[in-house]
């Protein structure tokens, strides 16, 4: 992989925490746990955001040891595989401390 890979899923992984901060901006758990389009929105950009985390190359992520990658991925992989038993709680926690 590539430098300038690496470079467009860093952006990709930006995009989608903005996205998904702005999906929530001035919404409670409450909301989330009321508004499903709300739900797929923010788990698809955390999603993105593991998938991208996964595919920057170990050099990259090695420069950069301080960004938890792995939390990042192990959150996709959940989110994707265990898609039926998603704790709102997560996600509206990961949405808050974790992206901003």
């Amino acid at each position: 992989m590539t430098a300038i890979d690496d470079l467009t899923r860093l952006h990709h992984m930006q995009d989608a925490a903005i996205e998904a901060l702005g999906f929530m901006s001035g919404k409670t758990r409450e909301d989330l746990a009321k508004d499903r389009m709300l739900v797929l929105a923010v788990v698809k950009d955390l999603e993105i955001i593991g998938e991208a985390a996964g595919r920057i190359s170990a050099e990259c992520r090695g420069r950069h040891a301080d960004i938890p990658w792995a939390v990042m991925i192990g959150m996709r992989n959940r989110l994707t595989h265990a898609y039926f038993s998603i704790d709102l709680d997560i996600v509206c926690r990961a949405n808050a401390s974790k992206l901003d």
